[in-house]
């Protein structure tokens, strides 16, 4: 079933995608949750010329968010966590922390974008995490985990 996606969905593609997925997903799922539509050939004709009037504003925001990414690598992020025995911490580092850690640096950034490597981290030291700004704009944000004074 090929469907026109009216927004991002995680692991399938973005929106304005033309994804190919299994009837039972696209029936009871995609499309009654309002995320696609189906892909007839008035719909694609229709998202063509949505998507040639786009161009030039898409370029425009793929520069806004070059911008922020530069300002991002600029940036030196530490996390600061209580830490029990030795270098393990009580509880977990994870995107909402990196999140948070981005907005007390003046870029707010949703959790949703951030993909801390490797899972939650769970010790002190230094950890990456990915940003996802845009479809096309991508960053590797490395940040450190340090001991709460």
């Amino acid at each position: 079933m090929e469907l026109i996606l009216k927004q991002d969905v995680e692991g399938l593609g973005f929106k304005d995608d033309i994804v190919t997925v299994k009837n039972g997903y696209g029936r009871n799922y995609l499309i009654p949750n309002g995320n696609a539509v189906l892909a007839t050939s008035s719909a694609k004709k229709v998202l063509a010329e949505n998507l040639k009037q786009r161009a030039f504003k898409e370029q425009k925001i793929v520069d806004d968010a070059n911008k922020v990414a530069d300002a991002i690598k600029a940036l030196e992020i530490k996390i600061a966590s209580k830490v029990g025995t030795g270098d393990k911490l009580f509880g977990s580092v994870n995107n909402i922390d990196v999140s948070e850690a981005l907005s007390k640096e003046g870029q707010d950034i949703d959790k949703k974008f951030i993909t801390v490597i490797g899972g939650n981290v769970k010790r002190l030291g230094k950890y990456n995490a990915v940003v996802r700004l845009h479809r096309e704009v991508t960053i590797d944000l490395p940040f450190e985990v340090i001991p709460q004074p």
